[in-house]
């Protein structure tokens, strides 16, 4: 595999969820090879990425958190461009 047709971990990361894609960190790690799938969603969001973490609750009542790409509300979209502008 050359240098040009290799993705990292975080890019393929990255196109599940711009598709769409809601991952529990155990998929993330599975399906991706990430050893740590918190601090690989940490880095994708301090690319600017605004991905969430949300809590589902299955037919059996048990919960569990999926990680999904969303908009970042406006407040947080402000505070960023205060906090470049000082």
């Amino acid at each position: 595999m050359t240098a040009t047709t290799m993705v990292t971990k975080s890019a393929k990361v990255i196109a599940a969820l711009v598709n769409g894609e809601e991952l529990t960190g155990k998929q993330i790690s599975a399906r991706f090879g990430v050893a740590n799938a918190r601090a690989l969603i940490s880095s994708i969001r301090m690319q600017g990425y605004p991905v969430f973490l949300n809590k589902r609750t299955n037919s059996l009542g048990e919960t569990y958190s999926k990680y999904r790409l969303g908009t970042a509300p406006r407040s947080v979209v402000a505070a960023g461009y205060q906090a470049l502008a000082m």
